[in-house]
């Protein structure tokens, strides 16, 4: 089992700064690898055993480091590589969502695209929130490695399944569509931001949009999954 730990670190101006730091953590034994991000002013590390913050501080010389924002564990299941078998039950559930959003306008005279989208946002937020509040603790966990919001308050990851659920209701009701847009795209492009990170920075972490029921990998599709609603999103708020 390998420990993840994020340190703040001051001092970094530049991509020289992040080369050396990262060169001088992974020459520490007990360093795996370190992703040094320059814009939060953080390192991630991945420990194969404990280190202190001292053995880290001396390592990293004259950039300040402050008290881990966040320690998680990597869990001992391994995650599956990224493929259609991996993302089987993702792929099954998105489709039945599609269908039945879908079915709901037969006999189809008319057909509507946006109701469609509509009907298809209300079912994609109520499923995903009942698949996190299954477990919510276990959702939040596995958000805070990714998301930028949850990992500075942990908080977030709690209060996230029921803003899903929330957004589903209004999807669906038809409730106030011009705000359950704009909260939309803001909610999932926030979240964007932390998957994109994840995936630029190869981090081997678990995906968390269908809560801690299913070990799938975070990876292009999470991307995907994410701007394909914010394009809907914005096609019926425009």
């Amino acid at each position: 089992m390998s420990t993840l730990k994020i340190y703040n670190v001051s001092g970094m101006t530049c991509m020289g700064c992040v080369g050396r730091v990262k060169s001088a953590l992974e020459n520490i034994d007990a360093v795996s690898s370190a992703s040094v991000n320059l814009q939060d002013e953080n390192v991630t590390l991945s420990l194969t055993k404990p280190v202190t913050k001292n053995t880290l501080q001396i390592a990293v010389g004259k950039y300040a480091l402050s008290e881990p924002a966040e320690v998680a564990e990597v869990a001992d299941i391994p995650l599956s590589a990224p493929s259609l078998t991996t993302y089987k039950p993702l792929l099954i559930i998105v489709g039945f969502i599609a269908g039945v959003s879908l079915l709901s306008q037969y006999p189809f005279d008319p057909f509507s695209g946006q109701v469609w989208m509509r009907h298809f946002m209300a079912g994609f937020f109520i499923v995903f929130s009942f698949f996190k509040l299954l477990n919510i603790s276990g959702f939040a966990e596995s958000y805070s490695m990714y998301d930028i919001v949850a990992a500075k308050w942990k908080g977030w990851g709690y209060i996230y399944p029921f803003v899903e659920l929330l957004l589903g209701i209004l999807y669906l009701t038809n409730i106030q569509p011009y705000w359950s847009n704009v909260a939309a795209i803001i909610i999932l492009g926030v979240s964007t931001v932390g998957v994109v990170q994840s995936n630029l920075q190869k981090r081997k972490i678990k995906c968390a949009c269908l809560g801690d029921v299913f070990n799938l990998p975070m990876s292009t599709v999470t991307i995907i999954e994410d701007v394909t609603m914010i394009a809907m999103a914005a096609v019926m708020l425009f």
